[in-house]
C-alpha cells in the first residue's frame, strides 16, 4: 500500500502540474484542440463510462444487445436530435469515437454502397477518389495512408491508389482552382470527392461541383470532412445546403465537445442515396465500433446543448477573432499566409510563415518554452508535408476563455518577440493568460457548481468518498 500511495502521489502531482500549466499559464493556439466545460467533464466520469450499448437496426427495429441501456438509449436519441438542430439536418450517426473513424465509416459505407450493384461474388473498391493533397493542407485521414487505406483501386499505370488531388490556384494555393477541378472530374469520373482540410482557411467549392455533376446518371458522392470547422458550421460554410451528401467531423476542435466523431446527412427515406445512409449506420456498428465510449456520448449531449444555446455568439466571435489576430500578427512584422484583402482567413485558423526566422518545428518548440502552444506546419510550397516553413494557429479555445479582437494584440506581440528576436517571455505570457481563466458560453457559475457537485457525488458508489468529495467541493466554492 505504501508503494501504491507514493506512486499515486507522484502521478497526481504531475497531473496537477500539467493542469495548472496548460490551463492557467499557457495560451493554447492549436486549432484542433479545445477545453470542455466542467459539466461536459462531469459527464465523462458518469456511470456509462464503463458500460456497453451495442445496437443495430434489424428488420426495421432497433435491437440492443445489452440490458440496462434505457438511459443511454434516450441519451443517444437526444444527441441525434440536438445535433440535427445544430446542423439543420435530418440524419446523424454519432457512434464514431473520432473524426478519423467517422471518415473510415464513410469510406467503408461508400465501398459497400457501390457493391450493391455488382454481380454476386464480385467485390470491388472505389474506382477513383478525389481529395485534397496532404502537402496542400489535406487531412491525413482522407489519404490512402490514413482512413482511406485499402478502399481505393490501384491505378495500373502508377501502381498507387487511384486518387486525384483537388487542384489549387496559382495565385493562392490555399484555394481550389474550380475550373481545373471540374475538368479533372469530367476526365476521371471519381466515385467519391472528399472536401475538407487540416490546414484550412477558405471555403471549399461544394456548390460548383454539385451543380456540375447534378445531371450525371452515376455522379460522385460528395463528402465534406469538417473536422476542423465543425464548431463554425453554418457561419463558415453549410455543405449540406450547398450540395454535399455526407459531412463528417470531430466534435472536439472548434466544436467544444469531448473527443468523438460524427457523420451527418439529409438521406431520408425515398431519397436517392438512402441506401448509402443505411450503409453508414451498419459500418458504424458493427463495422467500426463495439463499445462507443458512452460517457463521452453523454458529454457530447451536454456540449451540443451548449453549442445550440450559444452558437451565434460563439461562432461570430471566433471568426472575428481570427481575422483580428491575423492582422495583429501582420502588424507585428510576421508573414501571415492567405490574402490580406479578405482578412487572411475565413475560419478559426491563422497560418504564419516563419522560414525567415528558422524552421517551423524549432520555432514551435521555442514558443512552447514561452507558454504559447502552436503546431508546426508544412506550407503548400514546401517540398514535403514533413518540412515545416510555417506554424498553424487557431483562436477557438482562447475565444472560449474570454479573448476578443483586441485581446489578441498582445498575443501577437509576444509571439513576434519570440519568433523574430528569440526573446524569453514565458512569465509575461503566464501573467497575461491569468486574465483569461473564466470560460464563457456555459451555464452561470452557481448553477454549474450545483450540477457539477451533484454529478461527482453520484459517481462514486463508496458513500464515504462521495460525502467527502461533496464537502470538499462545497468548502472550496
Amino acid at each position: 500500500m505504501a508503494d501504491l500511495s507514493g506512486s499515486m502521489e507522484e502521478l497526481f502531482e504531475r497531473i496537477t502540474e500539467n493542469n495548472l500549466w496548460r490551463q492557467r499559464r499557457c495560451i493554447n493556439l492549436i486549432p484542433s484542440e479545445n477545453t470542455t466545460s466542467p459539466l461536459v467533464k462531469a459527464c465523462e466520469i458518469a456511470d456509462p463510462a464503463g458500460r456497453y450499448a451495442e445496437h443495430r437496426t434489424m428488420k426495421g427495429k432497433e435491437v440492443y444487445f445489452y440490458q440496462g441501456t434505457d438511459f443511454i438509449r434516450e441519451i443517444e436519441n437526444q444527441v441525434k436530435d440536438a445535433l440535427c438542430e445544430y446542423f439543420d439536418c435530418t440524419q446523424v450517426e454519432p457512434r464514431p469515437i473520432s473524426g478519423q473513424m467517422a471518415n473510415e465509416v464513410a469510406f467503408k459505407a461508400n465501398v459497400k454502397f457501390r457493391n450493391r450493384s455488382t454481380p454476386d461474388g464480385v467485390f470491388r473498391k472505389l474506382r477513383c477518389v478525389m481529395n485534397n493533397e496532404l502537402a496542400k493542407g489535406g487531412h491525413l485521414s482522407s489519404q490512402p495512408m490514413g482512413a482511406l487505406f485499402n478502399y481505393v483501386e490501384i491505378d495500373p499505370d502508377t501502381g498507387k491508389e487511384n486518387c486525384i488531388n483537388l487542384p489549387v490556384r496559382e495565385d493562392n494555393s490555399y484555394k481550389i482552382d474550380v475550373d481545373r477541378m471540374l475538368e479533372l472530374v469530367d476526365r476521371h469520373r471519381p466515385e467519391l470527392v472528399v472536401f475538407g482540410k487540416s490546414m484550412f482557411i477558405y471555403p471549399e467549392p461544394v456548390t460548383e461541383l454539385a451543380e456540375h455533376v447534378e445531371s450525371w446518371e452515376d455522379r460522385p458522392v460528395i463528402m465534406y470532412d469538417m473536422a476542423h470547422v465543425l464548431g463554425i458550421y453554418g457561419a463558415f460554410q453549410d455543405p449540406l445546403k450547398e450540395g454535399a451528401d455526407l459531412v463528417t467531423g470531430s466534435t472536439h476542435k472548434t466544436f467544444f465537445g469531448p473527443q468523438r466523431g460524427v457523420v451527418i446527412s439529409n438521406m431520408d427515406k425515398k431519397t436517392p442515396l438512402r441506401k448509402l445512409w443505411l450503409d453508414v449506420k451498419s459500418r458504424a456498428f458493427p463495422g467500426s465500433t463495439s463499445n462507443h465510449h458512452l460517457a463521452t456520448l453523454v458529454g457530447l449531449l451536454a456540449a451540443t446543448m451548449e453549442m445550440n444555446a450559444f452558437k451565434k455568439d460563439y461562432q461570430s466571435q471566433v471568426l472575428a477573432n481570427a481575422k483580428a489576430f491575423a492582422k495583429h500578427l501582420a502588424d507585428n512584422g510576421l508573414t501571415v499566409e492567405g490574402d490580406p484583402a479578405d482578412g487572411y482567413t475565413s475560419t478559426h485558423q491563422v497560418l504564419i510563415r516563419v522560414s525567415d526566422h528558422g524552421d517551423g518545428a524549432d520555432i514551435a518548440r521555442r514558443l512552447e518554452e514561452n507558454n504559447i502552444i502552436v503546431n508546426y506546419q508544412g506550407l503548400p510550397d514546401d517540398k514535403s508535408f514533413l518540412v515545416s516553413s510555417g506554424i498553424r494557429t487557431g483562436v477557438s479555445e482562447m475565444t472560449r476563455f474570454g479573448m476578443d479582437e483586441d485581446d489578441f494584440g498582445p498575443v501577437a506581440e509576444l509571439m513576434a518577440r519570440v519568433i523574430k528576436n528569440d526573446e524569453e517571455v514565458a512569465e509575461e505570457v503566464a501573467d497575461y493568460r491569468s486574465k483569461f481563466l473564466n470560460m464563457r458560453y456555459i451555464l452561470p457559475l452557481e448553477k454549474t457548481l450545483e450540477l457539477f457537485t451533484n454529478a461527482l457525488h453520484s459517481a462514486f458508489p463508496n458513500n464515504d468518498y462521495a460525502k467527502a468529495i461533496s464537502q470538499n467541493l462545497q468548502g472550496r466554492s
